[in-house]
């Protein structure tokens, strides 16, 4: 049995990603696939990795990734969140570095709702005057 070193949970939008933490050689996996094949074609999914390069634990963990919705790209920015948090209960020296580059921190901006009487979140109805 494998035994898993964190568990974290990170958000953006309405992604949501479960990150486990393990000892291994560096992979990172998506959903049961590496992360260059989930994401594919992505230019930002190199930032899923970010947070391993700021702590130097690039190739001391395996990460193993659940995510679920939203769009592609906020489900980068959950993974990333996730797998800094795991990081940051892991070992708590981690804090300063990842603090400073903004990765504990959950991006709260989410999608306005549609208010009735208009055409979408801002958006009115076009104006007749007669």
């Amino acid at each position: 049995m494998v035994k898993n070193l964190s568990v974290a949970t990170g958000k953006r939008k309405t992604s949501i990603a479960r990150v486990f933490l393990r000892d291994g050689a560096g992979k990172i996996s998506v959903n049961g696939k590496s992360v260059e094949e989930y994401f594919a074609g992505m230019t930002t999914a190199q930032n899923v990795r970010s947070p391993l390069d700021v702590t130097n634990s690039t190739g001391k963990f395996d990460v193993l990734i659940t995510v679920k919705g939203g769009g592609v790209s906020s489900q980068i920015e959950a993974c990333r969140h996730g797998i800094a948090r795991a990081l940051n209960t892991y070992d708590a020296s981690n804090h300063v570095a990842l603090r400073a580059n903004g990765f504990l921190t959950r991006d709260s901006r989410m999608v306005e709702r549609k208010k009735y009487g208009q055409a979408g979140a801002r958006r009115r109805f076009q104006f007749s005057k007669r």
